[in-house]
């Protein structure tokens, strides 16, 4: 649940490059990414293609949860939705939706700057609540950002990140 008095930042700087931009409600804009099979592989692990109303379905359930946000990229003069992520301390569900923007290293960016989100938030300890097996892309980059497996689920794991005292 997003926590009372907490705003969520309208945009998180990640590098020249590479922005957060809190979701606007342009639900339609994610729809490509959805309803394609390789994604929704990665995502769900079926190629069951998302309605338009599925769609709102699932950000508004994830709005209703955490912060949910924009991934987004320069190009030329301005930026560009690639893919989504919700932060909450209970999990952390990130989505390239554009192919070509995977295995750029932009996952571990998103990572390392909602870890510092975490921080500013006080929060001990971060989870994901599921990343599947075959998944190895977000498994790697998961892992290289310190989280580790703390339970097995009928197609994964479970992972968790615990923040250092200073």
């Amino acid at each position: 649940m997003p926590i009372p008095g907490i705003e969520q930042p309208e945009l998180i700087t990640i590098d020249e490059g590479l922005r957060l931009r809190k979701f606007d409600g342009d639900y339609d804009r994610a729809l490509p990414w959805y309803q394609d099979a390789e994604t929704l592989l990665l995502v769900d692990g079926k190629a069951d293609p998302y309605t338009p109303i599925r769609i709102r379905a699932m950000y508004d359930y994830l709005s209703a949860r955490g912060e949910l946000y924009w991934i987004e990229s320069r190009e030329g003069e301005g930026y560009v939705p690639i893919g989504d992520v919700t932060f909450w301390q209970e999990d952390m569900p990130i989505v390239i939706g554009v192919p070509a923007y995977r295995g750029r290293g932009i996952g571990g960016k998103v990572i390392a700057a909602l870890c510092r989100r975490a921080k500013e938030l006080n929060y001990n300890k971060i989870y994901v609540n599921e990343i599947y097996d075959f998944n190895e892309g977000s498994r790697r980059c998961f892992e290289r950002a310190g989280f580790i497996a703390y339970e097995k689920t009928e197609s994964g794991a479970r992972y968790v990140l615990k923040r250092e005292e200073p």
